[in-house]
């Protein structure tokens, strides 16, 4: 491990994504974001939908990745990332995600139960982070 950077581990139900060194990595917290370097103090936070920014290398370009929302586990040299869903940012489609949210107003009108409507809203509300990491 260099001297400056730490682990950074990013865990989806699908698969782990990532298992590197990283500089910095910028987090979607809930109560608002919060950039991890090595030292930081340890903290478990709840992450909310939203981008993810990996800097491998001080100066380096970032990689960007969509979570749905998860919890982040934070140590001095180690960073665990649990999301509930993570997809690279340049994969998502904007016509397929306007395609997805125009279904799904349509299934929020037609939602009859309380529960259903909840199901439908928080869809709604990750298709719309999508777009705007886009």
């Amino acid at each position: 491990m260099a001297e400056n950077t730490f682990n950074f581990e990013l865990v989806s139900p699908a698969k782990k994504l990532m298992d590197s060194e990283a500089f910095q990595v910028t987090i979607p917290g809930e109560a608002g974001d919060i950039g991890v370097r090595k030292g930081h103090s340890s903290l478990v936070i709840s992450a909310r939908a939203g981008v993810v920014e990996i800097l491998r290398e001080e100066n380096g370009k970032p990689e960007r990745l969509f979570i749905a929302g998860g919890f982040a586990d934070v140590t001095a040299n180690n960073t665990t990332l649990l999301a509930e869903e993570a997809v690279p940012v340049s994969e998502l489609n904007r016509a397929e995600l306007e395609k997805e949210l125009t279904h799904l107003n349509e299934d929020l009108v037609s939602a009859t139960t309380d529960i259903e409507k909840r199901r439908v809203e928080r869809k709604l509300f990750v298709i719309q982070a999508k777009l705007k990491a886009l």
